[in-house]
């Protein structure tokens, strides 16, 4: 039996860095893995899915600038995308981010990790010791819901979506998510015939409604068929391709099909039974990313639900790797869960942090709502035109802001400044001080502390 300071079941991002910081500080790590080192964000979602988003994304401000827009006279060039896509994910071999792990001195072991008893993980025939600290970084896996024939249509999931060899003529999307507004957005600039099956709650329903409304109008606008309101209820597949029954008696047929309905934590079989945890769903952690109850057992990423995305599951590992080392970084203000920054790369951009709207007027706060154009300055007129809006949720109580969303035109860099604002709770009497240059659209800031006459 093999002992390690600290093993670490994942070695996606989260994994990856908790892993890292450990290494560095001296502690002898051990990371398992069963598919690639690297995780579903290298090579099945963040990266892929941005490289088949950022072409169409460059063309539609191409085509909306003034003296730019006559040099763009063609379509993209679909096979240098995919082509470009395949060399930034390593054409699906992780080789290229091993060295990663070796450099620090990280044993790297291949094979399914569980939990085998206090302090203990199975590899394969292989038991390995926890001296310190276990560490869950498993994530999540696509869910296919219960749709009457959809497992035998042989759908694609986020995994088939980013990584296709070529762009069918037509495609379904099942899902008004994230994955599902992105994929739609991508496969409609590369020339696919793309249906949207949006369902009763509309496009990007957890955002402010503005953003879904804005981002279905794109959509229809570069002819997605945008359905809102009726959802799947059968799915088959035949020589023609595959035809999906609708709630309202409709149904639309393409050549394939996509669903983006949701994730599903990666929990079975990872033998939190063994050790007396709760092994339903997601992972509950504490505030320190440990299993209450385990002082050695912490969970991060996707795999406790507090926030999927990459950043926070690296932030999430930041916070277990400091706890181990007895270097807490944990205050009273924890940046994940619901003010968790989050970009949506359609065409136009949604970024966002912190609440809603309804979500703050839900928590029981008094907010003022500000809205502002996001192109409604001077630097706006250099962006190609994009629209967009900003919308700020100020919590009138504390004099601070509590949310912020975005749309437009390339806002995804925006989102650190308001990200800031929020997280540091700086009064917007202070925050007015802070001056946006001219010309640039960061001037939305300067809209806003004009709107509340500061």
């Amino acid at each position: 039996m093999r002992s390690f300071d600290v093993v670490v079941i994942g070695a996606g991002p989260g994994g990856e860095v908790a892993a890292g910081k450990l290494a560095e500080a001296g502690l002898s790590v051990a990371i398992v893995e069963s598919d690639k080192v690297g995780g579903e964000c290298s090579f099945y979602a963040c990266i892929p899915s941005k490289a088949l988003l950022r072409p169409g994304e460059l063309l539609a401000e191409a085509r909306r600038t003034a003296g730019v827009s006559a040099a763009v006279t063609g379509p993209l060039d679909v096979r240098a995308v995919l082509d470009y896509r395949d060399e930034l994910i390593g054409h699906l071999d992780d080789g290229y981010q091993v060295p990663w792990l070796t450099e620090r001195g990280i044993t790297l072991i291949r094979g399914r990790g569980r939990l085998a008893g206090q302090r203990r993980v199975v590899a394969g025939d292989e038991v390995i010791e926890a001296r310190r600290a276990v560490i869950l970084a498993g994530g999540t896996r696509a869910a296919l819901p219960d749709i009457d024939g959809l497992a035998g249509a042989r759908p694609w999931t986020n995994r088939e979506a980013t990584t296709a060899e070529a762009i069918p003529a037509s495609l379904i999307v099942i899902g008004g998510g994230v994955v599902g507004a992105e994929m739609t957005q991508a496969y409609a600039s590369l020339g696919a015939r793309v249906t949207l099956i949006a369902g009763g709650h509309g496009l990007l329903a957890r955002e402010e409604d503005f953003a879904g409304e804005q981002v279905a109008a794109s959509l229809k606008e570069q002819g997605v068929d945008v359905l809102t309101g009726a959802t799947a209820t059968s799915v088959r597949r035949d020589d023609s391709g595959v035809t999906v029954r609708l709630s309202d008696g409709g149904s639309v047929t393409a050549d394939e099909i996509l669903v983006a309905t949701g994730r599903t934590p990666q929990t079975a079989d990872l033998g939190l039974e063994t050790v007396g945890a709760p092994a339903d769903g997601y992972v509950r952690v504490d505030e320190r990313m440990r299993v209450p109850g385990h002082d050695w057992l912490y969970a991060i990423g996707d795999l406790n639900g507090r926030a999927l995305f990459t950043h926070m599951a690296k932030y999430q590992a930041g916070i277990a790797a400091g706890e181990i080392l007895g270097r807490s970084i944990v205050t009273e203000h924890l940046a994940d869960g619901a003010g968790s920054p989050r970009v949506i790369f359609t065409e136009p951009q949604v970024a966002a942090v912190g609440l809603t709207s309804a979500a703050a007027a839900a928590a029981g706060l008094r907010t003022r709502v500000v809205d502002v154009e996001t192109d409604g300055n001077a630097g706006g007129r250099f962006s190609g035109g994009g629209g967009g809006t900003s919308r700020f949720v100020i919590d009138t109580d504390r004099d601070v802001l509590v949310g912020v969303t975005v749309t437009g035109t390339a806002v995804a860099d925006f989102l650190q400044a308001a990200t800031i604002a929020i997280v540091g709770e700086v009064p917007l009497r202070r925050l007015r001080h802070a001056v946006p240059a001219f010309p640039t659209r960061s001037e939305i800031w300067l809209n806003l502390f004009n709107a509340l006459g500061l």
